[in-house]
């Protein structure tokens, strides 16, 4: 791992925080995998050429960011879930393709699921305030650890069939089975504080930053289908873009 780290001694940037971010992208991109044992401060420092506490308070912020966690005698070890989910944004996808992508098996546990009508989320499709939706609550998780508790709304004027759909399945996979593909969708993202049942559902210490995605997906011939709010980790999550000019 040492040899993957290069220090620049002519910056201003402080040594500790360039160290820092450097073990953060291997852990974060896989290049350290869970598991993985760091070397030892002293050694560390030795090899890179910089004071021990260069490397005590690179650390330290790792810890404070749960990216390793003190393991006694056996000193400082990358957990399973620090090596976080990079999921594109360059296009439309659901949650059963993106796990697919990244080489993870997904699952669903359906919390709640019933037919609504809404004023408020009928306004939000456009629809009166008489529309039908299928209300739908579930936790998704890849490889079995929860990633994501998402509050979804689905128009039965659009897709009339996911009133009898399987909830657990991918609702984009049925929606496309049934001629019905999404074509684009509107989504912001923000941070948001775990609530106290979603601290459960991730099986957080404590309170852990989360991010919030807000999506409103539309059919290829125009009608909106889908209000998605989904509450995804803070600690597993990391979306990149890629911005050409």
């Amino acid at each position: 791992m040492q040899h993957l780290i290069r220090l620049d001694h002519d910056t201003t940037r402080p040594l500790y925080l360039q160290l820092e971010e450097q073990l953060t992208e291997l852990i974060t991109s896989g290049q350290v995998p869970g598991g993985t044992r760091l070397p030892p401060e002293r050694q560390l420092a030795e090899y890179l050429g910089v004071s021990r506490s260069t490397v005590q308070q690179s650390y330290t912020l790792l810890r404070e960011r749960r990216m390793i966690v003190g393991q006694g005698r056996q000193g400082s070890i990358v957990p399973e879930e620090a090596v976080r989910l990079k999921p594109g944004m360059d296009r439309l996808r659901g949650f059963t393709q993106e796990m697919a992508e990244l080489g993870r098996v997904p699952s669903t546990r359906v919390l709640e699921h019933r037919i609504v009508t809404d004023r408020s989320v009928a306004s939000l499709f456009g629809l009166p305030s008489t529309a039908r939706f299928l209300y739908l609550v579930r936790v998704r998780l890849g490889d079995d650890v929860p990633l994501s508790r998402e509050t979804a709304w689905y128009s039965l004027d659009a897709a009339p069939f996911l009133a009898e759909a399987d909830l657990a399945g991918s609702i984009y996979g049925q929606l496309a089975a049934e001629g019905l593909i999404p074509a684009h969708c509107d989504q912001t993202i923000e941070a948001t504080p775990p609530t106290p049942s979603e601290i459960e559902i991730f099986g957080f210490e404590d309170t852990t930053p989360c991010l919030l995605i807000k999506r409103r997906t539309y059919l290829r011939d125009g009608p909106m289908v889908e209000y998605v709010e989904g509450v995804f980790r803070g600690d597993t999550y990391i979306y990149r873009l890629r911005l050409d000019s």
